[in-house]
C-alpha cells in the first residue's frame, strides 16, 4: 500500500473512533431561538480588597417555549473565556497558568438554593463543564431564574465584567432579547486598594465604615 493510502487509512479509522456508536452531545437539545430579558443585573461599581460582594442577574422567559437549560457566561472584557471567570490573564513569559483571580468565588449559583454552594462555597452546583458557565436547568415560559455569585476582591484596578445569557449549553438553543439582540452585559468596577476599614462597637458587634 503506497504511503497516501495508508494515511488515508488512519484517518478514515480515526475519524470511526471518534464517532462511535453513541448519540451526539447535542442531540437531545431543541433548536430555535427563545426571547428573554434580564429585568436585574447588579454588581457594586466600587469594592474593596478583601470585600465581599454579590454579582446578581436575573434571566425571565419572555417565549411561549420552555427554554431548555438557562445559562450564564461570565467572560472577560477582551478575552472572552480564555481567562477563569472573574480573573484575567498575566502577560508574563514563562507562567505555567497565565490565568489570575480577580475576585475568588465564595459562592456561586446553585439549582437547589444552598446544597452544594452555601455549605462548601466554590464555583456552586450549577457550575458546568463549559468554561465559566453556570446553568439553573429548564425555565418555563414566564418563569425567572436568578443566578448568584458572591465574590471577594483580591486585586485593585479598574475591572470590567462581561455576561452572556444562553438557552442551551451546546449553541442549538439560542438565547435573543425582544429586539433580536443578544443577552449580553457589563459591569465596570472599581476596586481600592485600601481594605474597608471595621471596627467593634460597646455591643460587641462589627461595624463597617464605608
Amino acid at each position: 500500500m503506497s504511503n497516501s493510502g495508508i494515511l488515508a487509512a488512519v484517518a478514515g479509522s480515526l475519524l470511526l473512533s471518534a464517532c462511535g456508536g453513541g448519540a451526539r452531545q447535542d442531540a437531545g437539545e431543541p433548536k430555535g431561538t427563545f426571547n428573554v430579558e434580564v429585568p436585574a443585573a447588579s454588581f457594586p461599581p466600587n469594592q474593596r480588597l478583601a470585600q465581599r460582594s454579590k454579582l446578581v442577574i436575573v434571566v425571565r422567559n419572555l417565549d411561549t417555549k420552555t427554554i431548555p437549560n438557562v445559562a450564564v457566561t461570565i467572560t472577560d472584557n477582551n478575552l472572552g473565556t480564555q481567562a477563569q471567570a472573574f480573573a484575567e490573564l498575566l502577560r508574563m513569559p514563562g507562567l505555567a497558568y497565565a490565568s489570575r483571580p480577580v475576585w475568588i468565588i465564595d459562592r456561586g449559583p446553585s439549582a437547589d438554593g444552598c446544597q452544594y454552594s452555601c455549605q462548601q462555597g466554590g464555583p456552586g452546583g450549577a457550575v458546568t463543564a463549559y468554561s465559566n458557565t453556570w446553568t439553573l436547568g429548564a425555565l418555563k415560559p414566564g418563569a425567572t431564574a436568578t443566578f448568584v455569585w458572591t465574590v471577594t476582591a483580591v486585586k485593585s484596578g479598574l475591572h470590567v465584567v462581561r455576561y452572556q445569557v444562553a438557552a442551551g449549553l451546546n449553541g442549538k438553543a439560542v438565547a435573543q432579547l425582544a429586539n433580536g439582540q443578544r443577552p449580553v452585559g457589563a459591569f465596570r468596577v472599581q476596586i481600592h486598594q485600601a481594605p474597608r476599614q471595621s471596627y467593634v462597637n460597646d455591643q460587641g458587634q462589627v461595624v463597617k465604615l464605608p
